[in-house]
């Protein structure tokens, strides 16, 4: 086995690159799928067409509980070894998936799946929190949310193009040959971050502890039920993209570019925000952001409703790269923000507040895919009040 004593520290571009890479695999394992939706649906005759967003939800469900282990166990053995455990899982769960003979299995696989990525979730963020903090922190959460934003813009353009050779089951051989890529690359190039001496026994009675510590503190509670609220939102979208793109503007294969267009909004605002946090902090650049969300949304409701929930697809495409490019502000500095306090227990805190924000998330935009109608109305009514919501408890927390 390698001693991580004899590595050298990467430098910071191959940090930032590694990090977000092990963290895009998440945004790959969903966004890759989503091309493939209507293919599944068809092989295993799913009945409710909204049934298929379970494809994608139910692997948020998998990162929010395997975040609660994972953090806690980075804690305990280190960074690296917890970091392996989860690629080991998440390739598991692909082969599953591949494999699988009906759908009910496909979703235990994409559950399992989602449980190993939780891994990247909870300690890469450790990772980076172990050596920076503060706006230096939210730097080069930046940075990485660049890198990770632009994933997915090229994740359903890669699932079109395996559909177009072979069969929805080979997207998930291409997970798992990522994923070993990574795991590699992460045993070769990374040294471990957390010294002997700062490990923690791996006990329940630490973990609701540290959840304790995290619900009484009003900075680390707040920032996280925003987050939560936020990334509902966003998985709101991500559940209807395919059928409000595909079905309802009849866009056929042309999904994956009109999909890569309007995540591009949110790649293009995790780079500025580098520079926009340094000289406005990261409260300011929240609350704004925040503000014009809601009123993009009322804005956009007032213009649906007078069309039966319709929008000019240009109309639609601009609402949409708005408010993500808020969005894309808010990722990085929320993150931040919930994990300031929280640096003494940095990996079992990156958990707590990772798992949380994500549960709330998965449920929220489950409910708003599930909700989706034939019309825009749900998802741009999602994002409008899940702002506003975010908005009271930002003026809680100050």
């Amino acid at each position: 086995m390698i001693q991580t004593r004899t590595l050298t520290r990467p430098s910071f571009a191959e940090f930032v690159a590694l990090v977000s890479m092990m963290m895009a695999l998440t945004a790959l394992s969903i966004d890759a799928m989503l091309p493939a939706l209507p293919h599944i649906a068809g092989d295993f005759q799913v009945s409710n067409p909204n049934d298929r967003q379970l494809v994608v939800s139910v692997i948020f469900l998998g990162l929010g509980v395997g975040q609660l282990f994972f953090g806690p166990l980075s804690d305990s053995v280190g960074r690296k070894p917890a970091l392996y455990a989860g690629f080991g899982l998440y390739m598991v769960g692909a082969l599953m998936a591949l494999l699988a003979p009906g759908f009910s299995v496909l979703l235990v696989g994409r559950l399992l799946q989602g449980i190993g990525a939780s891994s990247s979730r909870a300690v890469t963020l450790a990772l980076v929190r172990d050596q920076y903090s503060g706006r230096a922190m939210a730097r080069v959460m930046s940075f990485v949310m660049t890198v990770f934003i632009f994933v997915p813009m090229i994740a359903p353009t890669l699932g079109q193009a395996v559909l177009l050779f072979a069969g929805w089951r080979s997207i998930f051989a291409l997970f798992i040959l990522l994923s070993l890529i990574l795991l590699v690359w992460l045993a070769l190039r990374q040294p471990e971050t957390l010294p002997q001496e700062r490990r923690a026994a791996f006990t329940v009675r630490r973990i609701g502890a540290a959840i304790r510590e995290v619900v009484r503190n009003r900075v680390a509670l707040g920032y996280t039920v925003t987050s939560g609220l936020v990334s509902g939102a966003f998985i709101g979208y991500l559940n209807s993209a395919q059928q409000i793109f595909q079905e309802q503007y009849a866009l056929g294969e042309l999904f994956p570019l009109i999909f890569a267009v309007v995540a591009s909004a949110v790649g293009l605002a995790s780079f500025l925000n580098a520079r926009l946090v340094m000289r406005y902090g990261m409260r300011l650049l929240v609350n704004v952001s925040l503000l014009a969300i809601v009123i993009l949304a009322g804005l956009a409701l007032a213009l649906a409703f007078l069309q039966d929930g319709w929008l000019p697809l240009p109309l639609f495409l601009a609402y949409l790269m708005l408010s993500f490019f808020c969005i894309g502000i808010l990722f990085g500095n929320m993150n931040a923000l919930a994990m300031e306090p929280l640096g003494h227990i940095a990996g079992i805190g990156a958990a707590v507040v990772g798992a949380l924000s994500t549960l709330l998330s998965a449920v929220l935009g489950t409910f708003i895919g599930q909700s989706y109608n034939g019309t825009v109305l749900p998802l741009v009514l999602g994002l409008g009040v899940l702002a506003a919501l975010s908005l009271v408890v930002v003026r809680w927390i100050e």
